[in-house]
């Protein structure tokens, strides 16, 4: 994984980490539709981040695991790791 996350990248730990399956063009022409649309709720979300920081060496802000829309979650993600945060 390169140091921004992609919507193909958010699709697979969607699949991985909460058992979600979205295909990414999809996902990709909806980034502005609720989580809920795709049928992930707050405990899969919190299992991506948990996926990115155990597994993916991302330290991750709070607010990641409250993102509500696949855009704002991939922002969050982008802007946390331009910072090297």
């Amino acid at each position: 994984m390169d140091n921004q996350l992609s919507v193909q990248e958010l699709a697979a730990l969607m699949k991985k980490a909460a058992g979600v399956t979205v295909d990414a063009t999809e996902l990709a022409d909806r980034l502005d539709s609720g989580f809920d649309e795709f049928g992930l709720d707050s405990l899969g979300l919190l299992g991506i981040v948990g996926e990115l920081e155990n597994n993916h060496g991302m330290v991750l802000p709070p607010d990641a695991e409250r993102c509500r829309t696949p855009r704002e979650f991939l922002d969050v993600v982008g802007s946390n790791v331009v910072a090297g945060a």
